[in-house]
């Protein structure tokens, strides 16, 4: 029966596994997209809408796929025009994980068992509404009644905190830390660099007008977001590449660009290099997680691009080397300062065995100390899980592992934990109905538990 208790569950240690072990263990959400100010102002969602359609591009590329006008997508239609042509979708969605996940949250969050398509739309439309106008489905109850612990948000280095400051001061059943996110001062060429730059001016108090004093600013912003609880950083790395450059070479390539001069790719190249070298010797004197997001291809439509902006829908996965860059860059880092705790990710799933064995040349002292993210993004599907998992326990030690997260802008989106443990339970019932784990409820039960939550605990030192 679709979604019953045992749906993703195929042996019996599977079942035990699951409903014994994961199904109990709270949530650690170390990265996500929540807006902070959204969770502290904890205003009620004004329909189903706002919370489910609104900035969720997975959905809209299904929509788009289906043709779907972007006026019901992100465009001026009606809210309620916009969700019956996501419920129009729904039912060519069978396969996909959406499907999944869509009648999970309905039956999670809402307890409506019905399928959503265009005739039970008007029905689910009219009981979600009214449950959303209630003090249970605000945004912060909505996340302490999915049993999160933690969650770790995304953050700019000029970001004020402000939002995260006022959480601080009150007793949730929660925390909510800040990420430290500096593409910004990455993507030497972005357009807006030099506004960037006067931003991180502002936030940090102090003048940049070189190479060296931008290096002050950020190490000053580094201190200012550990100081607020920050425990972990994260870059989006699209691109990865090497060339290192001394410190002459910097200065003239940080003046050229804040004089508005075009930069060549080697420059751009250089700069990147050092000054991503520089960022994870201040994440290993503070002892924080790195998280590397790699080989995203960005913002392939051009007319969308203009119309909406990025993060809509337009993204796919990068295939370029990685091999060569990454290594230097790790052996860098652990020739100098040395490695912090690091996850890489990338959205292509062919360099999965790249990283493991590259990580393996770097792990010490820390059990895990390097790991394989989850599967991401256009991965965190069924397929896409397995194939991380089963990769990760072949080429290192999948106990170590700190299990999923929801890079999401939805409130609705922690079902997603439920998901991925019934894979990994899945995955490992498999094991162990084939011979190749002991069938154990004890030991294997434990290493559940720590995937689900433990390895994350303890690894961020939550």
């Amino acid at each position: 029966m679709f979604l019953n208790d045992d749906f993703l569950l195929t042996t019996p240690i599977a079942k035990t596994l699951f409903h014994n072990h994961a199904s109990k263990m709270p949530i650690i959400d170390y990265h996500c997209h929540l807006d902070p100010q959204e969770i502290y102002e904890n205003k009620p969602f004004l329909n189903l809408t706002e919370a489910w359609l609104s900035g969720d591009h997975y959905k809209w590329r299904l929509m788009r796929a289906n043709g779907v006008p972007e006026t019901h997508i992100t465009g001026d239609a009606s809210d309620y025009d916009k969700f019956l042509a996501w419920a129009r979708t729904v039912p060519k969605t069978i396969g996909n994980p959406l499907y999944t996940w869509t009648h999970l949250e309905l039956r999670r969050f809402f307890g409506i068992d019905e399928l959503l398509n265009e005739e039970s739309a008007p029905r689910i439309w009219e009981e979600v509404n009214r449950k959303l106008a209630t003090e249970s489905f605000k945004r912060r109850n909505i996340i302490k009644n999915a049993n999160v612990k933690m969650i770790c948000t995304t953050d700019d280095p000029v970001d004020s905190l402000s939002y995260h400051q006022r959480l601080a001061e009150e007793e949730q059943d929660f925390k909510v830390l800040p990420t430290f996110r500096p593409d910004k001062a990455l993507n030497i060429d972005a357009p807006g660099f030099q506004e960037w730059i006067g931003r991180l001016e502002s936030a940090s108090g102090q003048s940049i007008s070189s190479y060296a004093e931008l290096i002050h600013a950020l190490k000053n912003r580094v201190e200012f977001f550990h100081d607020n609880g920050c425990r972990l950083s994260d870059h989006a790395l699209d691109v990865l590449q090497y060339k290192a450059g001394d410190a002459e070479t910097l200065e003239m390539i940080f003046h050229k660009r804040i004089a508005g001069e075009e930069l060549s790719a080697d420059e751009i190249t250089i700069y990147r290099t050092e000054l991503l070298a520089q960022l994870i010797a201040f994440y290993r004197e503070k002892n924080w997680i790195m998280q590397f997001h790699m080989h995203a291809y960005r913002n392939n439509n051009t007319s969308m691009l203009k119309l909406l902006g990025p993060d809509t829908g337009y993204d796919a996965l990068n295939d370029l080397p990685i091999t060569e860059a990454l290594a230097k860059l790790l052996d860098r880092a652990e020739s100098e300062a040395g490695l912090p705790k690091t996850i890489l990710y990338s959205l292509n799933p062919k360099d999965y065995p790249v990283l493991l064995t590259l990580m393996g040349c770097f792990q010490r002292e820390t059990p895990g100390k390097l790991q394989l993210g989850s599967g991401w993004w256009f991965n965190d599907t069924r397929g896409g899980m397995r194939q991380q998992l089963s990769l990760f326990a072949e080429h290192s030690l999948l106990a170590n592992f700190v299990g999923m997260l929801t890079d999401s802008r939805s409130f609705l989106s922690y079902t997603r934990h439920e998901y991925f443990r019934r894979v990994l339970c899945e995955l490992i019932g498999e094991w162990a109905e084939r011979g190749e784990a002991p069938e154990d409820p004890v030991l294997l039960g434990q290493m559940v538990e720590d995937i689900s939550f433990n390895n994350a605990a303890g690894y961020f030192g939550f």
